[in-house]
This record gives structure tokens, C-alpha cells and sequence, in this order.
């Protein structure tokens, strides 16, 4: 589905910015992880940087990048409750993370379609699924994550 906001060409590259950087503080969370199995801080930061950018994503209407985060966001808040997230599993994040740096390269800046087959996507959430325990299913998102509403946008 095409964006129809005014406004959605120049809001696309503040948050293509937006998006590395936390992609950027993912990765950082995960490096972190490979040093010190299951920090609970590193793991917090993590699905904090995924759970913003399904909603900056979800606000833009880029439905790929949104539920790709949402659905590692579930995979991962499951995991860190019952499975230590060893060597393997981490592997299969960062593969995720890296999938996702590249969709984010190839959205299209005047439609926001991401025009690419689903099935490496849903591959490495099996994978990553897989190596912590769980079926790909268990985690996937319920309802669209919540939009930030500005101040402004309440008193309309």
C-alpha cells in the first residue's frame, strides 16, 4: 500500500537515519551479548530499539520493516525468559538485523514499497526461532504496534 501522507517524502530519510542508528545500538546490544551471555541490560536496550523502530516503521506505513522488528522483538522477549541466547542464536539474530539494514536500503523512496520476496525474511525467523526453542509462530504480533500522537494531533 502506497503512503499517502503529504508530508511522507520527507519524513522517509529522518527515519531511514533514525532506523541505522538503531539498528546500529541493536548490533552494539548484541556484540555485547556474545561477551557477556544474557545481560539483562543488553537484551532490555534490544528490544527497546526494535519495539521504536516497528513503530517508526508502522507510523510510515512500511509494513515489512515493522513486523520483521515486531516479530524478533516477541522471538527475543520469549527468549530471554526461558532459553540462554547462546552462540548460535545470536548468529541468527544478527543475520536478521543485517537482513534488515538492507531492506531499509531498498525501500522505495516514493512509494515506501519494499518490493522483495518475504521468504528470506521468514527463513531467518525460523532460524533465530529455532535456535532459541520456540516455534516461528509463538511471536508473532497480535495487533499493529501503537503510533506516537503528538500533542498537536490529540486536539485535532
Amino acid at each position: 500500500m502506497p503512503n499517502d501522507s503529504r508530508n511522507w517524502n520527507q519524513r522517509l530519510p529522518e527515519f531511514l537515519t533514525e532506523a541505522e542508528t538503531l539498528l546500529a545500538k541493536s548490533e552494539e546490544c548484541l556484540s555485547h551479548l556474545q561477551l557477556i551471555s544474557n545481560d539483562k541490560d543488553a537484551i532490555d536496550c534490544m528490544l527497546s530499539t526494535l519495539l521504536k523502530l516497528a513503530n517508526k516503521a508502522n507510523a510510515l506505513a512500511l509494513e515489512a520493516v515493522s513486523e520483521f522488528s515486531l516479530h524478533l522483538h516477541g522471538l527475543l522477549s520469549h527468549a530471554q525468559n526461558h532459553t540462554a541466547l547462546h552462540d548460535q542464536a545470536l548468529g541468527a539474530l544478527k543475520d536478521c538485523f543485517t537482513l534488515m539494514a538492507w531492506q531499509l536500503e531498498l525501500v522505495d523512496p516514493t512509494t515506501g514499497k519494499l518490493s522483495l520476496d518475504s521468504s528470506e525474511q521468514t527463513s531467518l525467523i525460523e532460524a533465530f526461532a529455532f535456535q532459541v526453542g520456540q516455534s516461528p509462530c509463538q511471536a508473532l504480533p497480535v495487533s499493529r504496534p501503537m503510533t506516537l500522537v503528538s500533542y498537536a494531533q490529540k486536539q485535532a
